[in-house]
């Protein structure tokens, strides 16, 4: 009974706040740039997570942040895994540079959220249309990238169970070899505290895992995928051993 009632008091005050903010941000549009609305949203973000702690106990904590390259100027792509909804709130707090995310485009229809999101010009995607949504990374991760803010993708497309393991989709791998930009791999077994499809929130410490970065340079798309397959997969049993014990 207590879980269900911090998790719903947690799902309270994310709605209420997210509102708060979101409307800050939508009316600040006339008189802003993206990266001051963006940091805007940062500072939401910390405070989602410090809501997170305090009413779920859900911690987190980073290893291998010496892997993110110290010249935060340098063009990246980051390939996270995804688990839950936790990493795109926790991700813009741990990243030193402004990020991109591509996404489905249906989130631009929740109120405020979808507005302010609108309002950042991040890469929204058709996921029913595959050659369109493949053409759109290529175009506008391009010119992302030019911009100088990092590009996050999750290369299985969407959210999946944890234990699982869904083909990594090629989108990110292919903008990487186009744009010669290297590759940010990132692991975190946040599905284990906050599992997708429920309400309920469960205390714990949730670690993120950053990978060393990977280079594109005399590699074939194949080889690349399987890099980096080995690497999260690798990492997601280490950090989450009892979801791969069937």
């Amino acid at each position: 009974m207590m879980l269900w009632l911090r998790s719903l008091t947690f799902y309270f005050f994310l709605f209420t706040t997210v509102t708060i903010y979101a409307s800050v941000i939508v009316l600040v549009i006339p008189f802003t740039s993206i990266h001051t609305r963006y940091n805007i949203g940062v500072y939401w973000c910390r405070l989602a997570l410090s809501a997170l702690t305090l009413l779920c106990g859900i911690r987190f904590q980073i290893q291998g942040w010496d892997n993110i390259p110290r010249d935060p100027s340098k063009p990246l792509i980051i390939l996270g895994k995804h688990q839950s909804a936790w990493e795109t709130i926790a991700y813009p707090s741990i990243f030193p540079r402004q990020l991109c995310f591509v996404f489905k485009r249906e989130l631009f229809f929740l109120p405020f959220f979808g507005w302010a999101l609108a309002s950042l010009k991040m890469i929204h995607i058709n996921r029913g249309d595959r050659d369109n949504a493949r053409a759109k990374v290529a175009l506008q991760g391009e010119k992302t990238l030019a911009r100088g803010e990092w590009i996050v993708i999750y290369p299985e497309g969407t959210r999946t169970p944890r234990g699982s393991f869904e083909s990594y989709r090629k989108g990110g791998l292919r903008l990487a070899m186009s744009t010669h930009c290297d590759i940010l791999p990132v692991a975190q077994n946040s599905g284990a505290m906050w599992p997708r499809n429920t309400v309920l929130k469960h205390p714990g410490m949730i670690t993120v895992s950053i990978g060393p970065v990977m280079t594109v340079a005399g590699k074939t798309e194949d080889k690349l995928q399987a890099e980096v397959e080995l690497w999260m997969e690798t990492e997601m049993h280490r950090l989450d051993p009892e979801a791969y014990i069937h």
